[in-house]
């Protein structure tokens, strides 16, 4: 399955690369924590419980993946691209093609906590530059 979140901020790849790192993950979400730090990945704190999560720089942006979760979430994060080229795009999947309407509830609000962290995050961080 896949989800997408169009989220009004106009940056660049380098800024999602410099910015949206496991160190300001609790900055960014109120609903995902680091556990322990593991070279460039993490042990996180999600709502659905512990996980490892993998960090990638990528082509428009990153790249997070909760590498021990059984539905195999991922999602990036990048701009540049369809569908919206000037805006934040949040894209994640999951290794199933239907889910029960509860889980897929949870991935949205998941998907909110970060649209509405990164939005706070962006706006603070253009206003101390």
């Amino acid at each position: 399955m896949e989800f997408f979140k169009v989220i009004d901020i106009n940056t660049d790849e380098k800024w999602i690369q410099e910015n949206i790192t496991i160190e300001n993950l609790e900055k960014i979400t109120e609903t995902n924590f680091v556990i322990e730090r593991k070279g460039v990945d993490a042990l996180i704190g999600t709502l659905w419980g512990e996980f490892g999560l993998s960090y990638d720089k990528i082509n428009g942006g990153i790249r997070f993946a909760l590498t021990t979760c059984p539905n195999a979430l991922a999602w990036t994060i990048t701009t540049g691209y369809p569908p919206e080229r000037n805006k934040l795009i949040i894209h994640a999947t999951i290794n199933r093609n239907q889910k029960q309407q509860e889980f897929i509830d949870e991935i949205n609000e998941f998907l909110n906590d970060w649209e509405s962290g990164l939005l706070k995050f962006y706006n603070k961080t253009r206003t101390t530059v």
